[in-house]
């Protein structure tokens, strides 16, 4: 039926949805699950998944008619891990009863998710983590820690890779796994940012059981598995659609036109062309997420990240250097206070907020300098660099 529908069928139902579940009248819960049910949450998703196996770019249509008609959204700023890394994972490698389980009250936002994936050990190298998992009846027994992991305050369960093998090469070894945060032996701690909040964590796992069926993929091909969550990272982080002058380019250009006192030629010529570079980026990212439509994500999307950090961070030092004394205050007079937030929002904060949270841009989803690696290799075809230690087994190798 689905791939009889058309983009006006498309409008109708979600004109069908909207008169059956008035948004002024309706519960905000209900209403987001009786979207999910009609396949309006993300229409290229499979039918009973949130989708109705559409091409990927009509969602749109149905988000900007909702918005319309003042429909709430599932706070996709909170739930932005679930939404661009834990849902595509489970869609491309879950069992159907995983789907049928998670993939609802991840997008309703009943359940936030988080990424046990870097250690203190295994950042960039992430393939070189020593977390274990090993094998108990019908279940795991996990022990080790994580770091740097957002939201882990907040969420109900997190997407966990863990070395099920350390006989086998670093790349070989590892297992991917769905854990309940709630279980015993899962402890979370703030690390306090910059910023001075703490929206970043560390995760000590001790004798964390995890069941068999809260396997995601086979058994040692985990990096597989958490290879395909990255690249949706990076695509979420960096291909985020926007419209024009969007996002941070759209702050800066206007704190530009609301203080013309501070211009001068070197900033006016520094924001022409921050800005063409972010018009670039935004076109790019259309082109990423048409691919996108067709196929899943690839290296590209490291390629798009790169470019968002770097973008952020000088956009953020130029709205600094306009505002003057004005941009060093700081959440306007909050104080640096230690707070635990539950989602990031750069455009929402002040400017000193901006220009101290987007340091962080260049390290997480992958660092600058490991996505220049990515990029050089998988887009441009050059030469890799010498690893050594990609046959050794895990257990011999030096970390």
């Amino acid at each position: 039926m689905t791939e009889q529908l058309t983009r006006e069928d498309l409008r109708r139902r979600v004109a069908g949805l909207l008169a059956e579940n008035d948004p002024q009248a309706t519960d905000r819960l209900a209403f987001l699950r009786a979207r999910y049910d009609a396949g309006l949450a993300w229409v290229h998703y499979p039918v009973g998944r949130g989708g109705l196996g559409l091409p990927r770019e009509w969602h749109s249509d149905v988000e900007r008619q909702l918005a319309e008609a003042g429909a709430p959204d599932n706070e996709p700023r909170r739930i932005g891990i679930g939404l661009g890394m834990a849902a595509p994972t489970i869609l491309a490698f879950g069992t159907p009863e995983q789907q049928e389980r998670f993939l609802r009250p991840l997008w309703t936002g009943e359940e936030v998710w988080c990424q046990l994936f870097s250690e203190p050990g295994a950042g960039s190298d992430l393939a070189g983590l020593a977390t274990r998992a090993v094998r108990d009846g019908d279940g795991w027994i996990v022990n080790g820690q994580k770091v740097w992991t957002s939201s882990a305050h907040t969420a109900r369960f997190a997407i966990l890779v863990a070395r099920t093998d350390p006989d086998a090469p670093k790349h070989r070894g590892l297992t991917y796994f769905l854990c309940d945060m709630t279980d015993p032996g899962v402890d979370v701690r703030p690390l306090r940012q910059l910023t001075g909040e703490a929206e970043f964590n560390e995760v000590f796992l001790t004798d964390v059981r995890i069941p068999d069926s809260q396997r995601l993929g086979a058994e040692g091909e985990g990096w597989k598995v958490a290879t395909a969550t990255l690249n949706n990272e990076r695509v979420a982080i960096g291909g985020t659609p926007m419209p024009r002058e969007g996002g941070m380019v759209g702050k800066v250009a206007a704190d530009w036109r609301a203080h013309p006192e501070a211009r001068t030629h070197d900033l006016h010529q520094r924001l022409l062309r921050l800005w063409v570079e972010a018009e670039v980026a935004r076109i790019s990212g259309m082109r990423l997420r048409q691919k996108l439509a067709v196929g899943r994500p690839g290296p590209e999307g490291a390629a798009m990240k790169l470019t968002f950090a770097r973008l952020a961070q000088h956009l953020s030092g130029l709205e600094l250097e306009l505002l003057g004394e004005e941009g060093l205050r700081y959440e306007s007079g909050r104080g640096w206070e230690m707070v635990r937030p539950d989602k990031v929002d750069f455009t929402g904060r002040d400017a000193g907020y901006r220009y101290l949270r987007a340091k962080g841009n260049s390290i997480e989803g992958g660092t600058s300098e490991i996505l220049r690696n990515i990029v050089a290799e998988r887009v441009l075809g050059l030469p890799a660099e010498p690893r050594t230690d990609k046959d050794v087994p895990w257990k011999e190798s030096v970390r």
